[in-house]
């Protein structure tokens, strides 16, 4: 490429929504153009570097076995009302109509596809197990779109959907993908976790998570240091310390004037907020139910979710605490209360010396116990676990950090193929549903990762899996006749070895000339310049180090061959 000749519209100022280093570095580096919130525009160095990570995906798919296949933006609603998501789904799915009057949607994901494929196709044992992905667009009408690509309303995905005859097959599907999933992100240069999740909207019952650690990451990851425990923060669990205790006192009413909040409460009355009762107020499916946490956790509603068995459940509003007035907002809390169902924390099981509301305006309950004062129906782990808490396994400290997550797999057991009858007959002739997983990477997401975890002040630094080229040169005072005729003898070599790379033949300043290299962050750079002039050396200099070496032309392609050498060694042994 001729950087003369290729579209990189570089800019000097950061775009004023960009809130991360990859927004505004893509941005800025002219790889991403924004057209709306939350649609790109990917420019040619852009495309070059999705491709890359592409092809990465593609290779170790096709090495795992599976096999690539082009799905359909458009769905019928037709699927979807099949699987029940249709309704489920609600407004973040993008929906249109034909001039039929026909309703669709805009492929979010693609499981109801991909089941309408398989049966209809697929109806022997004999040609179980299969395993189909596709690299396509997806849409997502996110609420609220941000950080470039890491919350776009459209964007790049890889899905791939295993079927089986029975469970244990699809365990071993999910433990190929899982293993793929790592060479994937290793091979595109991230560090990365792998950590239990929540199965959400796509269904199922085990999942995890790849996860790449990052600052700016909207998942956090509970970790253990001391053992392999990890899971996002949505789905860890925490091993309970001990209650607090009470000392024995009958339970007292006291006034608490106008104070409504945990914090006003406890500190109007002198207690610590892990021994006040928050008393949460839920409609599940049309009832009440009060969901009881400790004062200084707040409720997860994910594992809360799991414990009712539904996803349709919210918060009380105001209309709601309009509705059920024996319910004071502010002072609602365990003890009497006529509720259809009481769940409580584990972590309140057993304890004492505890205070709530009494249920009635400008009161609390002071010294309850639970068991004598109130009991719940049911304890369940309803709480997030946070910096701290002992580990559920080995019950030592664990740590939350924050990570972008750029994958996902699931064991989907039989939730599609049942309720879509996706059916095979076995040896003897019985039909039987087929066990699917389904197992996602966000591509154009990964490309931002990747600069999350890659980058300086001056700009991106693209490792070399990735990088839209491999050498980039640069010939300063480019009129100069020698150092052009260097430029281009040099840009031809690497042409004739099959090196992808970006001659900047433009007749800018060095400052302007550098300035680009550092924000493009190609991995290696050749400079031709007053060394070249005073004994005929370039100087080659390696972008994530900052090395550079004076060279003679011969050394130099030695030195940058001996880099693809240890780079594709590396590769291979799959440390990349």
């Amino acid at each position: 490429m001729r950087q003369s000749r290729t579209f990189i519209p570089t800019l000097r100022e950061s775009p004023a929504d960009a809130e991360i280093a990859s927004h505004r570095l893509l941005v800025r580096a002219g790889y991403l153009r924004k057209v709306a919130s939350g649609i790109y525009e990917f420019l040619p160095l852009g495309a070059r570097v999705v491709q890359r990570i592409s092809r990465i995906i593609r290779e170790e798919m096709n090495a795992a076995g599976a096999q690539e296949v082009i799905l359909p933006i458009m769905q019928p609603r037709e699927l979807w009302e099949e699987s029940g998501r249709w309704a489920k789904y609600g407004p973040e799915m993008m929906r249109l109509k034909d001039r039929a009057g026909r309703d669709f949607g805009l492929g979010p994901t693609h499981e109801e596809v991909i089941t309408d494929l398989v049966r209809s196709n697929v109806s022997s044992w004999r040609d179980l197990p299969l395993n189909l992905y596709q690299i396509g667009t997806k849409f997502r009408d996110e609420v609220r779109p941000r950080f470039g690509l890491l919350r776009a309303r459209e964007f790049l995905m890889k899905d791939a959907y295993s079927f089986d005859r029975d469970e244990e097959g699809m365990r071993i599907s999910y433990r190929t993908m899982y293993e793929a999933y790592g060479r994937i992100f290793t091979r595109c240069g991230c560090t990365w976790r792998a950590v239990e999740a929540a199965t959400g909207l796509i269904g199922g019952d085990v999942s995890h998570e790849f996860m790449v650690p990052a600052e700016v990451g909207e998942d956090h990851i509970v970790l253990c240091d001391s053992c392999s425990y990890s899971a996002n923060v949505e789905l860890a669990s925490y091993r309970r310390t001990k209650p607090p205790e009470g000392d024995g006192k009958p339970m007292e009413r006291v006034s608490t004037p106008g104070r409504r909040t945990i914090e006003e409460v406890s500190g109007y009355l002198g207690l610590e907020p892990r021994r006040m009762i928050k008393c949460l107020m839920y409609l599940v499916e049309g009832r009440p139910v009060a969901v009881l946490v400790p004062g200084d956790r707040e409720a997860n509603e994910v594992k809360l979710a799991r414990v009712l068995g539904t996803d349709e459940f919210r918060l009380f509003n105001e209309a709601d605490w309009r509705g059920h007035p024996g319910y004071l907002q502010g002072f609602v809390g365990p003890v009497g209360l006529d509720a259809a169902e009481v769940i409580a924390d584990e972590s309140l099981r057993g304890a004492g010396g505890l205070a709530c509301g009494a249920n009635e305006a400008d009161y609390h309950l002071v010294n309850v116990e639970e068991g004598r004062d109130f009991r719940a129906d049911r304890f369940a782990d309803v709480t997030s676990a946070r910096t701290g808490d002992p580990c559920p396994r080995c019950g030592e400290p664990m740590r939350v950090e924050a990570g972008i997550e750029v994958g996902q797999v699931f064991q989907l057991g039989l939730k599609y193929s049942e309720a879509m009858r996706c059916y095979y007959h076995d040896e003897k002739g019985e039909a039987r549903p087929m066990y699917m997983g389904c197992y996602g990477i966000g591509v154009t997401r990964l490309m931002a990762a990747v600069v999350e975890q890659h980058h300086d002040e001056r700009g991106i630094i693209w490792p070399l899996s990735v990088a839209p080229a491999f050498l980039h040169i640069l010939a300063l005072d480019y009129q100069r006749e020698g150092r052009r005729k260097a430029a281009e003898d040099l840009y031809r070599d690497c042409l004739r070895r099959g090196w992808d790379v970006l001659l900047d033949d433009r007749e800018e300043s060095a400052g302007v000339k550098f300035a680009d290299a550092d924000l493009l962050g190609i991995p290696f750079r050749a400079v031709i310049g007053r060394g070249y002039d005073e004994d005929g050396t370039l100087e080659l200099q390696e972008r994530a180090t900052g090395q550079r070496a004076r060279l003679s032309p011969e050394d130099l392609f030695r030195r940058l061959e001996e880099a693809r050498e240890s780079f594709r060694d590396l590769a291979e042994r799959g440390d990349l």
